[in-house]
């Protein structure tokens, strides 16, 4: 019986030292629990979430083009919370993109925080769109993306919204579509988009999965600008049709914020985009 009572107690200890671990640990911004089945909860997805999984991590990520000077920036989701933008800005950071949406189910729970604050101490900002091609159309994703953030002005400082099209986290990494299917899939978001803004989406990728799953389609190239994810010295092979990216996300692990990023050009030409 002391035994018994020894293992109970034991066991007692553990489950409150776990109670008191899991706020922690939230307001450090983990990961949330898996769902059914493992995959995350929906409306979870965030820029880039598979590319280590999927394309891994080169040796020397942070490289640069030799294209054009390199203007630094981040992304952030709901993950980060409420972010230390005078510490980005004040480390040379002078762009951002904040997620708005995932399908038409999801909007960022810390919006308000992130992009307000990013254009409070001077950046040049916009929203990501997290798209689930198998819940809803390419359309009725774009006019949930405006309508809830992912608008734009032109007002200098307001980036083209973006459409993040990459592994589907919840399930096949095609999102069981054919690859003429995902690109007609696109096609109708990215009309939409330009409808609704007056502005072309930029498409945030990776060349390993645009190859699998559009068949490694040109269609985009001359209209939507690109914005590459690789995490290695050089920005590798891009997709086919695009000569140069726009953006390229290199790392998932910076300081402050995990997310960062190089714009191909200097701040002027972040602007420019900016500007239409």
């Amino acid at each position: 019986m002391r035994v018994h009572r020894s293992g109970t107690t034991l066991a007692g200890a553990a489950l409150a030292a776990l109670t008191l671990l899991v706020p922690l640990a939230a307001s450090a911004g983990a990961a949330p629990a898996p769902g059914a089945g493992g995959a995350p909860p929906r409306g979870s997805a965030s820029m880039g979430m598979g590319v280590l999984a999927h394309d891994g991590r080169g040796s020397a990520p942070g490289g640069t083009s030799a294209l054009a000077v390199q203007t630094e920036g981040v992304d952030v989701s709901s993950h980060q919370g409420n972010v230390a933008w005078s510490t980005l800005w004040n480390s040379g950071v002078k762009w951002a993109y904040v997620k708005a949406t995932e399908g038409t189910y999801y909007k960022n729970t810390s919006f308000n925080q992130q992009y307000t604050g990013s254009y409070n101490v001077g950046m040049i900002r916009g929203t990501y769109h997290f798209a689930t091609p198998d819940t809803t159309t390419g359309a009725a994703q774009a006019d949930y993306f405006v309508n809830n953030g992912g608008g734009w002005s032109k007002d200098g400082r307001t980036l083209p919204g973006v459409l993040d099209i990459e592994w589907n986290p919840y399930g096949a990494s095609c999102y069981g579509k054919t690859q003429a299917g995902m690109v007609a899939w696109i096609r109708d978001f990215v009309d939409r988009y330009r409808a609704r803004t007056g502005r072309d989406a930029v498409i945030y990728t990776a060349t390993s999965w645009w190859t699998q799953c559009t068949g490694n389609s040109a269609a985009f190239a001359s209209t939507n600008p690109l914005w590459i994810a690789r995490y290695a010295a050089s920005v590798g092979e891009l997709p086919a049709g695009w000569q140069y990216y726009t953006m390229w996300q290199y790392t998932s692990s910076g300081p402050t914020v995990g997310d960062h990023n190089h714009f191909n050009g200097d701040l002027s030409r972040v602007q420019a985009l900016a500007n239409g």
